[in-house]
């Protein structure tokens, strides 16, 4: 199986199909249940809560790809430290309606750091793994805020998230808008702390950064000159990736569109 029909996007979302050697999964990041709550009080922005709709858009997923589990690849929660209030509640219903029906992984990223503790709490099945990513088969997988496990590098694809990559287009005229979208390459190992030259056998894995599931999370600009990226091996371990959009539309070069 070639390394790009190990994860497929799921043409038009924001969320990809993972194929180990045991499972078929269905892939997301940064979901950020209770963001507008977090948004009301960080900025003072109010917004109606879109949990509902972004719930129905998960469902659907399940429905249309039949995946035997989902994984988050973390930021599953909005507030840095224990979730409160609607945020909690936004995120039991994630996890109650997800696990009556499939498993659910969670890779933790850095706005999950109370999560464990809510679920077990409320004795839901969430499978949470460690900050440094996990791997099944030939597929790791990590949120991106810190360094992978060394285990997720020896995979044939790394799948990561917390960089909510966006592409900004402009049009002959001079208008502009900004979409979400996929970053694909081969990584540069040199820039990953350790010794991981050897990680994939001379032949370095390829890494996927899946775009933000909230379309009200906000995200890098990948394509935007002096845009710094937010993990700490971006844009270094991906010098020659390619940017797609949802649709599936190859861009080229991510610096170069």
């Amino acid at each position: 199986m070639s390394r790009r029909a190990r994860v497929e996007p799921v043409p038009g979302e924001p969320a990809a199909v993972a194929r180990t050697d045991a499972e078929r999964v269905l892939v997301v990041a940064d979901y950020h249940a209770g963001i507008e709550a977090g948004l009301r009080y960080e900025r003072g922005v109010e917004l109606e809560s879109a949990a509902d709709v972004r719930l129905a858009r998960l469902e659907r997923l399940l429905d249309q790809t039949s995946p035997d589990r989902l994984l988050v690849l973390g930021d599953l929660v909005h507030r840095i430290g224990p979730p409160d209030g609607d945020e909690v509640d936004e995120l039991v219903r994630v996890v109650d309606r997800v696990t009556d029906r499939v498993p659910m992984t969670l890779v933790p990223g850095n706005h999950d750091g109370g999560v464990a503790d809510a679920v077990a709490e409320r004795s839901l099945e969430l499978d949470v793994a460690g900050s440094g990513g996990v791997r099944h088969g030939p597929v790791g997988f990590v949120h991106g805020h810190t360094w992978p496990a060394s285990d997720v590098l020896h995979a044939e694809v790394v799948c990561v998230g917390h960089e909510h990559p966006t592409v900004r287009l402009e049009d002959e005229v001079g208008g502009s808008r900004v979409e979400r979208a996929w970053l694909r390459g081969r990584v540069d190992l040199s820039a990953f702390e350790g010794d991981v030259e050897d990680a994939s056998r001379g032949q370095p894995p390829e890494l996927v950064v899946v775009p933000a599931f909230n379309d009200r999370s906000g995200g890098t600009w990948v394509n935007v000159e002096g845009q710094s990226f937010l993990s700490p091996f971006l844009p270094d371990a991906l010098p020659d990736g390619d940017l797609y959009l949802l649709d599936g539309t190859r861009l080229g070069h991510y610096r170069r569109v």
